[in-house]
Formats: C-alpha cells, structure tokens, sequence
C-alpha cells in the first residue's frame, strides 16, 4: 500500500513490536479481500475461493515513528476449520507479544451478524484475556442490500466493549485505519510505561474518522 502509514518491506522495524493479527468470522465475510486491500491497495473481485485452514502476511507500519511489524493471519470461517483457528489462538496466547483479533461480519448477511456472538464466544475462551479485538462491518459499500443497521453493529460492539467501524474492501474505506488502529493499541501497550495515561483506542478512531469526513469535504 502506498502512503506514509504503511511499508510493505521488512527492514527496519523493532523485533520487538512485532503482533500477530487474525481475521476471524464466517465464510465470505470478506477477509481475505480486506487483507489484500490493505497489504497490496486493490480490491480484486471474484478472485478468492473459501481460504483453507490459515495463511498470512506480513505488513510493517510506522506508528507514531516507530515501525511495527503485523504478522497478519487470514483463517477460513468454515465450520470443518474452527479447530485451526483454536490452533491459531493457543498459538497467539503462547506468543511473547500480544495478539489482536478483527472480527468481521458482512453487512447485507443476517446470519453472519448473528453469528458475531458465537465467534465473541469462542475468542473468549480460546485466546488470551488481554487480546485486542476490533468489530468490523465489512462490504459498507454494498449499501443498497444492507440487512444489518450500523447502529446494531455499534451497539452489538458497545455491549461486548470493543471498538467498531463499517469497513468497504472494496473501496479501502477504513481498511487502513482499523489496522492501524489496533498496530497503534498493540504498540502503546508493548511500550507505554504503566504511569502514563492508556491510550483510547475508541477515541482514536472517532477522531480519525472526523478528520477523515472533515477532509473529505475540504
């Protein structure tokens, strides 16, 4: 992806600040798109099959100067794969550095918003209890077959306490933002010093989001 937010190559980061990121949800929520729109910047249409078991990328990030390194996992959302995402999270929690979780669902699918609570469930008791999660609304951009409101997106996230936005694969609406979001929470809490204020993510991103809406009519 081009920009000052990210950078595609290896070099230079802290060994340190190196997380791993999962997508997690059902099938054909969008993960794998999303996980391109962000590493490469486009959205190829009609391009992926139903991933099988896990793959990832890497992506390193400058956060506040300092570069951070995703390991980035993208897992399959079929049932018959639930035991590699177990995997994935026992993996995670072992991992010196801590872990985040973006939970997708696809905003014209009923059923994949129904199943957020399930997949809340899940990642309650396999992953860590510290595990950064994020709730993402993925394909905003089909919004003519909307069957999920964003204020049950937003209250669903509310009820669980983590952050959400709608997200668009498609047209990259805040793809970026929402890893850099959780690069940013991962970075704070492997850093900050305990007598510092926490950083907000919540905060964080509404306040992007304005000066994102701010701009976009400037």
């Amino acid at each position: 992806m081009e920009g000052p937010a990210a950078d595609s190559g290896g070099g230079g980061y802290n060994e340190a600040l190196l997380h791993k990121t999962i997508l997690v949800g059902d099938s054909g929520v969008g993960k794998t798109s999303l996980l391109v729109q962000f590493d490469q910047g486009k959205f190829i249409p009609g391009s992926f099959s139903a991933t099988v078991g896990i793959g990832f990328t890497n992506k390193v990030v400058a956060v506040d100067g300092v570069k951070v390194k995703l390991q980035i996992w993208d897992t399959a959302g079929q049932e018959r794969f639930r035991s590699v995402t177990h995997a994935y999270y026992r993996d995670a929690q072992a991992a010196s550095s801590l872990p985040a979780l973006l939970l997708l669902y696809d905003i014209t699918s009923k059923m994949s918003f129904d199943n957020i609570r399930a997949w809340l469930t899940e990642i309650h008791e396999y992953a860590q209890k510290d595990v950064v999660i994020m709730l993402l609304g993925n394909k905003a951009d089909v919004s003519s077959e909307r069957a999920v409101r964003t204020e049950d997106g937003a209250s669903l996230a509310r009820e669980y306490g983590v952050p959400f936005m709608e997200t668009s694969a498609k047209t990259g609406m805040n793809v970026e933002l929402a890893f850099l979001a959780v690069a940013k929470e991962l970075k704070q809490r492997a850093v900050q010093p305990l007598d510092e204020p926490r950083f907000q993510i919540h905060d964080y991103i509404e306040s992007q989001k304005k000066k994102s809406s701010c701009c976009a009519f400037a």
